[in-house]
């Protein structure tokens, strides 16, 4: 049978928040035909997320659904985002830009971090972040799209901050434009083929059959198919990422000016966020609840929040970690039922992205291969690895010592996969490669350095450079950034330039 004879294959996803329908519209939208989509959701189940921050991954998905950008942030009053502003986490008092962008350029072969080490060990260096497009357009509040020549203003990317739980139906109404098929209910009961145990159909409440020959397990920690019913198994990851809690508080904006990156700001038992919006702030506590209680937290993110409060704190419970496999029989976790981290550097949607990808690159055309769910497996276990390690980073190092809870993340034992990327950069302030995946050199470089971790040595090609030339170049880059930053407009201008990307008052 040709493949335009090919019967198409029915996919269902189970759960209709951000993964589910960030899910259903992806495949819908780029395997056409080849697929339908059903979708199974229950109004009765709320969405979880309060995640209001992403990564730069988010705007390619958006644009390979055919959303346009101003018509996205409208209809989830997004602000632009360069990076995050990390506060206290080294030590109190300090702080530091993770940018969605580079740090100077890299000269002979060497990275110019390591010309920054050597200009700092002489202490003619200023902070990193000087070096940095993306970092002084967020510290000055300004934003304008990257440009698409080789200039410094070329040398960023940028993200959203939205309000999710306007994202999940944006994508519903998505994926209804363009085939997916929503079925309103309960499962009760997930039939399975007695023979090889796949997944056959779910069954509702209301008796209605909905089957299936691939299942997509968007069902959030429930994980109601590979999770209960298939019984794989969740790998905790609690004693290296101990906050299992956020307390959620929306407020009104203390200021007219509103910032292009987000904040997350060390407390005694975890961090808080501040996410700006078109029409609010929100404002969080990620803590252990092994170290504070419930009520003190929601307390603490009372005191600490600016603008007038808009509802009280909500408390939300999570488990960090992962399914040991993402994909068993013939079915695949993607988001929560898959795993979680934490809301640190804003990577749930980017993990939901990165499933929905690989499931279409690896997409089974018939029976599926199992070198192909094998492979997801590797992939989706290599995203979460790295960045759980990435995360454990911004606790481990630091030299607090002021909170029970600061005292264990800065002594417990790492994984030795971090243990090794530490050891790399304590040794030869070196990053380890890797040509897939998340977070490259820039962001381990502003982590390390930002909270104070110094390598012993450098490349000593630096050596081979005049330092006083070195400093006056180095001096002509800062300048020029400055020159360029102060040229764009500010965050909030921009914004109001086209009204298409304002949501309408609430």
């Amino acid at each position: 049978m040709s493949d335009s004879q090919a019967k198409p294959r029915r996919v269902v996803v189970l759960g209709g928040g951000t993964a589910g329908w960030m899910t259903a519209a992806g495949l819908a939208r780029m395997m056409g035909d080849r697929v339908t989509v059903d979708l199974v959701e229950s109004e009765d189940i709320g969405i979880i997320g309060v995640g209001e921050a992403t990564l730069p991954h988010i705007r390619g998905f958006v644009e390979r659904l055919g959303i346009s950008e101003a018509e996205f942030m409208r209809a989830t009053h997004a602000t632009y985002k360069l990076g995050i502003d990390f506060r206290d986490f080294g030590r109190i008092g300090e702080s530091y830009i993770h940018p969605f962008g580079s740090f100077g350029e890299e000269l002979g072969g060497v990275g110019f971090h390591h010309y920054w080490l050597e200009l700092n060990r002489r202490g003619l260096a200023g902070p990193l972040g000087d070096y940095s497009f993306c970092v002084a357009a967020a510290l000055a509040n300004r934003f304008a799209p990257p440009a698409e020549d080789m200039s410094l203003a070329s040398s960023y990317g940028y993200a959203y901050q939205f309000d999710a739980t306007l994202f999940g139906p944006f994508m519903r109404e998505s994926g209804l434009s363009i085939g997916v098929t929503r079925h309103e209910g309960l499962v009760t009961e997930v039939e399975r083929d007695g023979e090889s145990g796949d997944v056959a159909a779910l069954k509702l409440e209301d008796g209605r059959r909905i089957e299936g020959d691939l299942f997509v397990d968007c069902s959030g920690f429930r994980s109601r198919i590979l999770g209960q019913e298939l019984g794989e198994e969740w790998e905790d990851w609690t004693h290296w990422l101990p906050c299992d809690r956020a307390a959620a508080m929306p407020c009104k904006h203390a200021t007219d000016d509103i910032r292009p990156f987000t904040t997350a700001t060390a407390m005694p038992a975890g961090w808080r966020w501040q996410i700006p919006l078109q029409h609010r702030m929100g404002n969080g506590y990620v803590f252990s609840s092994a170290f504070i209680g419930e009520d003190q937290a929601c307390d603490a993110i009372k005191k600490a929040s600016e603008g007038e409060p808009l509802a009280d704190p909500r408390v939300l419970r999570f488990r960090p970690g992962r399914r040991r496999r993402s994909w068993s029989h013939n079915v695949i976790a993607v988001g929560l039922a898959s795993g979680f981290l934490e809301p640190l550097e804003s990577t749930s949607i980017y993990l939901a992205q990165m499933a929905i990808t690989y499931l279409i690159e690896l997409f089974p055309e018939g029976a599926i291969e199992p070198a192909d769910r094998d492979e997801f497996n590797r992939l989706v276990d290599m995203e979460y690895d790295r960045v759980r390690d990435f995360l454990i980073l911004h606790y481990h190092a630091t030299t607090r010592d002021d909170s029970e809870f600061w005292n264990h993340v800065r002594t417990m034992t790492v994984p030795d996969s971090l243990a090794g990327k530490m050891e790399l950069w304590r040794q030869a302030g070196r990053i380890e490669k890797y040509s897939d995946g998340l977070f490259y050199d820039a962001s381990w470089i502003a982590v390390y350095l930002g909270q104070g971790l110094m390598p012993e040595r450098h490349d000593t090609r630096t050596g081979l450079v005049d330092p006083e030339r070195l400093k006056s170049a180095t001096d002509r880059l800062r300048s020029e950034i400055n020159t360029s930053v102060s040229q764009m407009p500010a965050h909030t201008d921009y914004l109001r330039r086209n009204s298409a990307r304002l949501a309408e008052p609430t």
